[in-house]
């Protein structure tokens, strides 16, 4: 950022770009919608069809909710997640013909899923229509509401403003002054990080590489923060991320009030969620039976009933009463209130105000969308790490032009102060961990003692790089968008796996549970290996302990062993969007005792990261 663009000039610049990033993917998903057959949808986790449609009811919050049911393709992952926008569509003879209104995903559970129906109408027809399916709409809403909170924050008068024109500028953040506290079960960095936490008044980051222990950081300072606070905000650009650090909390006895619903339902995640709350309070069945009575009467209106809207009105009435003495009940319980980003714009918040904002996994998180929720606060703690993951944009043009720079970077360049780095890690064997150290943390980050020797056979070598290019194996290109595939590779991939198992012995695996993540860039490549994997005789005892991935997938997990197929292999050297090293970070960061590459050194090396990565590795045998 240039030091003469004033807070408010970054910001109309963020709004322009994310205008050209709006454009350029609701064009995309035009011409996917437009030119994309549905089985190819199917098999990009985009869409289901056939679907069986279930019972229909109202739920808790009085919205009409509609089950689904995917019968086919069951094993393909999907990308459907609560709070998306679908729509429908039925087949005649092989077009795709819409229908003419979008629904929302409340919840979605293995192959069943809950949508959200404007009204009453739309239910007739989804169940008269046949050969009916359903894939993921255009999100209109996230925009408008990054949109929107940019236009408040540009306005923006009050704490609001001063936040702003803190984050964009060399000004100096405020801190509160008070000895350190000390907390025996954390490590030094973590200590100091919960200690720069309680004392920031304005901002505090805490930046967390892979394995330190961040989640375990942020609960404790949210935990010291409510000795303080009665409540805090608690979000996360993703569902999964603020589904995470929710259930950390509930561990630790915080009274957590989840607003939308989680990625994984089970019990334990549903019962804190807002929704369940709410059917669950004393006054929920007066409320119940009030609505019940309000449907009837539409239903049930006589022509010339005089006494119709003085009877409904009286409804209404007591309804909204029991809903705000419910919602306020509910909210002034819980300490912690957490949601999304994007769903900090939902209207149950509405006039709520919090001391903290405490954003977990702040570096994947669109500047424009940190704001929706910063208006309602007066101080904001981020937590993540800029050399892993970014946040995902579509258009080239808006990524260079620096719609990819996140609020956590911004801050972290001007304010070097208020940044503290955890610094020891809990994960990966110390070589593992070394290389990712060296080259994104200036070898800051150590391994703790207890990990720093782990493997799982005596005397291996904990990295290895197969050379591919010995095979001449190549690349394939699949489909417009889909990437790139190298089917050579990928029998190599679960062959080197197959070797492995065999040398630690199958009693072992199955008693200690050893687990597996194969990781590639390419989604192409990602499903190839899925469906070889269930050929496989071998595997079958061990299924359950494999999963394979995207790095995206696999982002905040870890696995004993790691293999990771590159897949590119070119005459020219072209390694596409494995240029984006942080992803490579992230890949290489998850295993705890054992990782294998299997890549094409030639292509591959001819980058310096690889190159380096490449030495590295012969170093170690």
């Amino acid at each position: 950022m240039s030091l003469q663009a004033s807070p408010i000039q970054v910001l109309q610049q963020q709004r322009l770009l994310l205008q050209l990033e709006y454009n350029t993917e609701k064009e995309a998903f035009r011409k996917q919608t437009e030119e994309m057959g549905v089985q190819r949808k199917v098999k990009r986790g985009d869409a289901w069809y056939p679907l069986k449609i279930g019972k229909s009811y109202y739920n808790s919050l009085n919205q009409l909710a509609i089950e689904v049911y995917r019968t086919a393709d069951q094993d393909i992952e999907h990308t459907f997640e609560f709070g998306k926008t679908v729509m429908f569509f039925h087949l005649e003879d092989t077009n795709i013909k819409y229908l003419s209104f979008t629904a929302t995903v409340s919840y979605v559970d293995g192959d069943r899923m809950v949508c959200i129906l404007p009204n009453n109408g739309y239910l007739i027809t989804l169940q008269n229509t046949e050969n009916l399916g359903v894939q993921l709409s255009f999100d209109e809403t996230s925009y408008r509401l990054m949109m929107e909170a940019l236009d408040r924050t540009i306005k923006g008068k009050g704490r609001l403003g001063y936040l702003r024109d803190l984050f964009y500028s060399r000004q100096k953040a405020e801190t509160f002054v008070f000895p350190p506290m000390h907390f025996p079960y954390l490590n030094p960095t973590q200590e100091e990080a919960v200690n720069l936490v309680l004392r920031a008044k304005d901002v505090a980051i805490v930046h967390g590489p892979p394995g330190t222990g961040k989640t375990t950081t942020l609960v404790e300072a949210i935990r010291e923060t409510l000795m303080r606070e009665s409540q805090v905000l608690v979000c996360a650009q993703s569902n999964m991320a603020v589904d995470w650090i929710s259930e950390k909390l509930v561990d630790r006895g915080i009274n957590v009030l989840r607003i939308g619903n989680p990625t994984r339902v089970n019990d334990k995640m549903l019962s804190f969620t807002y929704e369940r709350r709410f059917e669950a309070h004393p006054d929920y069945p007066h409320l119940w039976a009030i609505r019940k009575a309000i449907r009837e009467l539409r239903a049930h209106r006589k022509r010339g009933d005089e006494r119709y809207h003085q009877k409904l009105e009286s409804l209404k009435g007591r309804a909204t009463e029991l809903e705000i003495r419910i919602n306020n009940e509910l909210f002034s319980e819980a300490r912690v209130i957490a949601c999304t980003l994007v769903g900090a714009a939902n209207r149950l918040l509405d006039g709520q105000k919090f001391g903290t904002l405490f954003i977990d996994e702040a570096a994947q998180a669109l500047e424009a969308a940190c704001w929706i929720p910063i208006r309602r606060v007066s101080r904001v703690v981020l937590a993540g790490d800029h050399c892993q993951l970014p946040p995902t944009v579509k258009s080239i043009a808006a990524l260079k032009a620096g719609l990819g720079i996140t609020l956590m970077e911004r801050i972290v360049e001007n304010k070097p102060e208020v940044v503290t780095l955890l610094r020891i890690q809990y994960r990966m064997n110390d070589d593992i961990m070394r290389f990712s150290s060296n080259y994104f943390y200036d070898g800051q980050v150590e391994s703790a003692p207890v990990v720093k020797y782990r493997g799982i056979l005596d005397l291996d070598i904990p990295i290895e790089w197969l050379d591919t290019s010995v095979y001449e194996f190549k690349e394939e290109f699949v489909g417009e968008s889909f990437g790139r595939i190298n089917k050579d590779e990928a029998e190599l991939t679960l062959n080197t796996l197959q070797q492995y198992f065999e040398r630690i012995g199958k009693q072992r695996l199955l008693d200690e549970h050893i687990d597996v993540g194969i990781i590639s860039p390419y989604r192409a490549q990602v499903q190839y290996l899925r469906r070889l994997l269930m050929k496989r005789e071998f595997f079958k005892p061990f299924r359950r302990q494999i999963s394979i991935n995207t790095v995206d997938g696999f982002q905040g997990q870890e696995r004993d062993i790691i293999i990771i197929s590159m897949v590119r292999a070119n005459e020219e050297g072209q390694i596409g969007f494995l240029r984006d090293l942080r992803r490579m970070n992230v890949a290489i960061t998850r295993a705890r005792m054992k990782l294998i590459i299997l890549g094409d050194v030639p292509t591959m090396t001819r980058h310096p990261f690889y190159r380096q990565l490449w030495q590295y590795i012969q170093s170690l045998s």
